[in-house]
């Protein structure tokens, strides 16, 4: 898996100066570095075909991990679904969602929202010139929301950079 870090700094633990000046600078948190060592740990053992893909960032958010990648050509949507319940037992964390990553917010959302269905995305433009997004879900779907609506708001809205909302209706 392409990461950010050298790979021989993170399995080891050690970082050299770039990697240390990255992870200083704020490009890379201090605790993706253990998320980067499982994820070539499970290269090494389980998941040949992570080879190939590229991991760009994580975010922590309570019980919630969300891990956004970009997909080699031989990862299908079932070997990410594996690759996060293995995460899931190595990193002890509730839930893990692997989120392609695409400029299109409302694919964002059904990645991270899945099982539940997105109805839509709306835009809305504030007074001050700010933007807001709006995702809808229908209200029978709540229940197969994968974490709390408000750990999957701070989730989108670290993603882009950007204040979204979720609304069941």
């Amino acid at each position: 898996m392409k990461i950010p870090l050298d790979s021989v700094c993170v399995r080891s633990g050690l970082l050299c100066d770039r990697c240390q000046g990255l992870v200083d600078s704020g490009d890379v948190d201090s605790g993706e570095v253990e998320i980067m060592r499982v994820l070539l740990e499970l290269e090494e053992s389980q998941f040949r075909e992570l080879k190939d893909s590229v991991y760009h960032r994580a975010i922590r958010i309570g019980h919630l991990l969300v891990l956004v990648v970009t997909s080699g050509p031989n990862m299908t949507q079932s070997r990410w679904v594996k690759v996060s319940k293995a995460l899931q037992e190595k990193l002890k964390v509730k839930t893990v969602r692997i989120v392609e990553k695409v400029n299109d917010l409302k694919a964002s959302a059904s990645q991270l929202l899945s099982p539940a269905r997105v109805l839509g995305v709306n835009t809305l433009w504030l007074p001050d010139g700010t933007v807001q997004y709006v995702v809808r879900v229908s209200k029978n779907e709540r229940r197969y929301l994968p974490s709390g609506t408000l750990e999957l708001e701070r989730a989108l809205s670290k993603l882009y950079s950007t204040t979204v909302k979720i609304r069941v209706e």
